[in-house]
This record gives structure tokens, sequence and C-alpha cells, in this order.
């Protein structure tokens, strides 16, 4: 039996019913773990320090943890960390709740000077969102930029669209969703209502229904059961009458072995299975999250590391899933607007016809959007629902029973209605997509589990001709040994050429200045972009306690420190793949400012003739270092890509230098069998140093 790595909206909503007994409790301070592991730690009256975790990578989860189960605080807290701490020190826990059935906890905080909302995705990629009172974004762990929803700083937080609450629908809601499915009853009451794999086949079984009968084929009398049969699971939930399990797997001598899952309830699908009672929900979480941390690999093992595997495959399908239930939340977004624009035909129609209009008697878009808002103002009712004019786009917004529309007045009502029901039939085709890769993800889980039970030891005994001396697979080791030594020039931007010259360059004004005036000696070379806004990049012909000598410096070397200045430039910043270098000795670079002019701090005059490296590519690689240091290194590619065991590429696009650094993170994370190895040498905090200011992206 797999372990749970993600919390069910069932789980959400039994934890949220006990983490309000919690409210009232103040928060004393907040600490990030690695990427996605914030903790909370607060002060309640009655029970003293309360330890409240919540992770939104793998595994999803949010619940209170003894104190002995709290991992060691981290190091140098992170900004994000004490942005929570700015916003939330001394202030109460107010309320705490699910958002609607979605995998979503929202947790109010409340002081003197502003009220903040901390909110969980426990869905898909996860999230942990930040915003005052008005929902602005604060922060985020992660950006979001969708057709649909958008979650980054400065922007309203939009909750995902609003699903089907099983534990909230009629039976005539009920009857509707089955009634409206083609498939079976199980998966039925899975996705259309969106009760998820493990409590629709639960359901089922207290329904005493066939979990596989076809929906055409399901009787009144059945959907009466499995209606009778939510009914009692919600009063359960509402009414906090829980009766909270432990389950465990037994080993193959049949002794009880780890956790497999933690409920709210005592589940009809587990009976046989080993469990405990618990008197609280959020303890039988604790405990399985727990020990769902401690299982670790044996570092002294050759038996492959089939659990990070298999995790590796469930995180996918999590994933996979996420997106799904987007796809699908989409879709229905579409398809609600096409049917309000029928349903409000009239009204539509004659706004539509009013810019028609206004447009063939030469009135100005912002002239047109004046109009309206007048009319509104002196109580036209059609008038009011228009909410936005964009001359750019050509289009109205209208207002229709609280959402959003963007019409294109010359189409009508038709051709409006028909586009939003084509963009609700491109997004169910991008689902049936991702439905076909779930499957894949699935057969490959499915292959990790089928190796993980045929293994022997046998297996690990390599054949004599397939060992290569000297040669180690880092990314499948599972005790990768840390060794790093700092040096001086780390506080820079740095990388090595390929011919193994140092190349180091400016993080700000007062490190450009320090550079040329303390580290660039004569026989070094000066490199600079030709668009404004780049470092001082100095290749060194020596090391700074070495005597100054002439170098012969191979092309390929200044190449690569070409290709580094103006990767750290503004031309990164503008999205733009390539610019011009200069290159001068050092004896052309002076603070002596021309006669007139001015110098800024980190500005410099150039004398003399430059060497010019022209439509020089941007060019960026991180990656970990195993030996003979184990670190992060980024640098043009050429320059890290054989001493690093694995990198990746990136380019000019839409993630902020944090968002990238904790996608690297991730991926290497999936690369890597030994994770506490990366987790201590190449945090998202260590590889977002190598990446370039401004918006980058994973390189296909």
């Amino acid at each position: 039996m797999d372990q749970k790595r993600a919390m069910t909206s069932v789980d959400l909503r039994a934890l949220a019913t006990e983490l309000r007994d919690y409210e009232g409790a103040k928060l004393d301070k907040a600490y990030l773990y690695d990427d996605d592991l914030v903790r909370l730690k607060l002060r309640d009256f009655d029970r003293g320090r309360v330890e409240l975790l919540v992770e939104t990578g793998d595994p999803k989860r949010a619940h209170v943890a003894d104190p002995e189960h709290v991992p060691d605080a981290p190091g140098r807290p992170p900004d994000f960390a004490m942005m929570l701490r700015n916003r939330l020190s001394g202030a109460d826990l107010v309320d705490v709740r699910q958002y609607e059935f979605d995998r979503i906890l929202v947790l109010e905080f409340a002081r003197e000077d502003s009220n903040t909302l901390v909110i969980a995705e426990l869905f898909g990629d996860g999230n942990l969102v930040v915003t005052d009172s008005e929902r602005e974004v604060v922060d985020c762990l992660d950006t979001v930029r969708l057709k649909s929803r958008t979650v980054a700083p400065g922007s309203t937080y939009e909750f995902p669209a609003s699903r089907i609450d099983p534990l909230d629908c009629s039976r005539t809601a009920f009857d509707e969703r089955m009634d409206g499915s083609d498939t079976d009853v199980v998966r039925t009451l899975a996705t259309q209502l969106n009760l998820g794999g493990l409590w629709a086949e639960e359901l089922c079984i207290r329904a005493g229904v066939e979990k596989t009968r076809d929906i055409d084929a399901a009787t009144d009398e059945e959907y009466a059961a499995l209606f009778e049969a939510l009914e009692r699971l919600r009063e359960t939930l509402a009414g906090g009458s829980l009766e909270p399990r432990l389950y465990y797997d037994r080993d193959d001598d049949g002794d009880r072995d780890r956790p497999v899952d933690a409920t709210p309830v005592p589940l009809a699908e587990y009976e046989g299975i080993d469990c405990d009672g618990y008197d609280r929900f959020v303890d039988a979480l604790d405990d399985y999250f727990y020990e769902l941390d401690r299982e670790e690999p044996d570092p002294g093992s050759d038996r492959p590391d089939f659990e990070s595997e298999i995790a590796k495959y469930q995180r996918i399908i999590d994933q996979q899933e996420g997106a799904i239930e987007e796809f699908e939340r989409e879709a229905d977004r579409y398809r609600e607007r096409g049917e309000l624009l029928y349903g409000n035909y009239d009204l539509v129609d004659d706004l539509l016809e009013t810019v028609r209009t206004a447009r063939a008697d030469d009135y100005g878009w912002d002239d047109i959007e004046a109009r309206f808002e007048a009319a509104a103002e002196e109580g036209n009712d059609r008038a009011s629902h228009v909410v936005g004019v964009n001359g750019e786009a050509g289009t109205v917004t209208v207002e229709l029973d609280g959402e959003h529309v963007d019409l294109v007045p010359e189409d009508g009502v038709e051709k409006n209605a028909d586009r939003l029901y084509t963009e609700a039939k491109r997004i169910e085709e991008k689902k049936e997509g991702a439905l076909a890769a779930i499957e894949d993800t699935r057969e490959d889980l499915e292959d990790a589990k089928r190796r993980r039970e045929e293994w022997s030891p046998a297996d690990a005994e390599p054949d004599e001709e397939d060992e290569a001396p000297g040669e180690t697979d880092w990314l499948a080791k599972g005790d990768i040994p840390i060794r790093y030594d700092e040096q001086w020039y780390e506080r820079f931007r740095w990388f090595h050429t390929s011919d193994g010259f140092l190349v180091i360059g400016g993080r700000n004004a007062d490190q450009n200045e320090e550079i040329v005036k303390k580290y660039m000696e004569s026989g070094d070379l000066f490199f600079h972009s030709q668009a404004h806004g780049g470092p001082v990049t100095v290749l060194k012909a020596t090391g700074p306690s070495e005597p100054s000598k002439d170098v012969d410096i191979p092309e390929a070397s200044k190449e690569e420190a070409a290709r580094f200045a103006v990767t750290h430039s503004s031309v990164w910043k503008e999205g733009k793949f390539a610019g011009d270098v200069y290159m001068v000795t050092p004896d052309q670079v002076s603070k002596t400012p021309e006669s007139g002019e001015y110098l800024e701090k980190g500005g410099f005059t150039i004398r003399g003739d430059r060497t010019y490296f022209e439509n020089t590519e941007v060019d960026c690689a991180v990656g970990i270092q195993c030996e003979p240091e184990t670190r992060v290194l980024g640098g043009p590619t050429r320059a890290i890509e054989d001493r690093v065991v694995t990198h990746v590429e990136l380019e000019p696009g839409q993630y902020a230098q944090n968002d990238i650094a904790k996608l690297l993170y991730r991926e290497f994370k999936q690369r890597f069998a030994d994770q506490s190895f990366l987790r201590k040498v190449a945090s998202p905090d260590r590889i977002q140093e190598f990446c370039p200011p401004g918006g980058s992206r994973l390189r296909e």
C-alpha cells in the first residue's frame, strides 16, 4: 500500500475544524525550510507552545506538530521568512477555514496595524501566498501566471474557479452531476462530485454500490444510498465527532511496518489494515508525517532507492491531477460565460450595439468608457454592467451575475459566445492530453513498484565488465560527502572559464568599485556590456595574492567572459538574447571623468581603443558539482558543463530570480537520490546567486 503524500479535501475540512481550537494563539516567529516548508511558532494561553507546519511541495501537508518533531531552526532566514516575521510577529490567529471544498487552507492573523491572510494551496505544484486583508498579494513562494488567475506580489489574489462542494450540495444537484457523467460510478464521484479517488471508493463501499457500475446503469436507489453516505460523512465532519486513525503496512513477516495514511474517521476501504486510534486528527497527522520524514534510504545499502523513484512519480501524478483540475475549472468557467451571454442576450446585444454605433460615429474608446461611466452614475442599469473598456484590444468587459466577460463588439452575441465555447473546447482538449500523460506516469509508477517487489541483493552485484574505475554515479549515490572551502571571490558574481581562469563581476555599484580598485591587476582583462546597467566583469590572469604578470589568455576564455558580462546586464532583463560587449586592459579604466562629465558610483571612464564582441549571446547554466568540491556552479554553459554532474540551461523568460531558483532546486531534487546533500549545498538561496537579474525560464 502506497503512502499518502498529499492531504485530501476531506482531510482539510477536518483539520480546519480542529485548528479553530487554536484561535487566539499569538505568533512568535516564522521559519522557511528549503523552499516549501513553513513553520509558524505560536503561543497559546491554554496549550503553551504551538508549532504549525505547512508544506506545499512533497509531501503536501498542514498540521500542528509536537515540539520534539519540529526540525531545528535553519541558519540565515530567507527573505520570505523575514517578511512573515515582519507582518505576523505578535499577531493573533483569528480564523482558520478551508476554501470551499478545495485543498486550500486559509489562516487569518490580526494585529493592531493590519490583518494578514496566509493561504496554503495544497494541490498541483503547491504554493503559500501571503496577502493583506483586501487580498492584495504581499509575497508568495511561487509566482503563478495563468489565463484564469495570477498570483504575484502586487496582484489581487483570486481563488481557483469554484467547483462543487459535495458536502454542501442538495440531492437535486447531486443527481444532476451524476447524470451528467459518461463513465462509471466511482470516477463520477471522484471528478464530477470533487471527492477524489480515495473518498469516492469509500462512499461506494459505505453505500454498498459497485464502484465500477456504469453510471447509465445506476438506479435511483443506488443514488439515494450514495447520497445518504455522503450526508453521514458531512454530519461527522461538521459536528467534529471524529475518530482519527493512523494506518500501517505490514512487512513480509507480518509485523507492523511503516505508516501509510492518517484519516479523520475510520475507512471501510482500509478494513483489516492495522491502525491506531487518536483523540485528535492533528496528532495523527503529526505522527504520520514525522514518520514519513524520518524514512531515509540506508546510505550503506546497495538497494536502489525505489521509494524516492516512486515518490517522484507520485509527485508528478499529483501535479498532473492538479493541472487537470485547473483545466476543468477553466473550461467550466468559459462555458458558464457563454451561457451567461445567452441568458442575458438582450442586455448584451444592446451594449454591443451601443459600442458599435459610437465607434461608427468616430467616438474614441476613452470617450465610450467615459459615457458608460456617466450613464451608470445617472442610474442607467444597463450601463452599470460595463466595467471596463480596452481600446488597445478593442474589447468591452461586462459584468454578468458576478462574472467579468470580455467581448468584441463587432462580433455580436453569438460570435462572442461561440468564441467562449471554442476556448472551453480547446481547454478540454488540453485536459485530454493531460489525462493521457497521467496514464503514462501511472504506468511508470507501477513499473517502479514492480521492480521494488522483484529486486533481490543479487541484482546489486556489478558485472566486472561494466565496472569503470574512478567513475561514480553521483545522481544515484545515497550518501554524497560534503566537501567545501569558501573562497574570497564568492561574494561577487563569479565562474571559472573552461581554461581555468577566474572571472568576477560586481553585484552592485559598491562591488564594481571594489573589484576595479582592489582586485583588478595589470595582465587582467576588463569587460562590460555596451548596454547600460551591466556589472564590471574582470577576467583574472592571476590570483589576488600572486604578482601580476602578462598571461596569454585563450580566445575561448575571453568569449566566455563576454557572455558572462552580457548575461548579467540589462540585455537579459529586457528579454533579449544577445548584445555587444567590449574588452579593454586595466590601464584604460579610470575613475577620472572627462572634463564636464560626472561619474556615478560604480561607473568608470574608458580611454583608448576597445575590442568588441558583437552580438554576443546571453548564456547561463546552473549545475551541481560533486568533486573535488560539493557546491552550486553557474556560468556560461561551456565553462561549467564538464565541472558538474548535472546542469540546467536558462534563457530570458517570465520567472523572477527567486522563482527560477526554486524551479531549479525542484528540478535538481528529482535528479539526485541524496536530497539531504542537495539541501545543504544547493538551497534555492544559493542557486539564486548564479541566476541573472530579471526574468528567466528553463531552456527546452
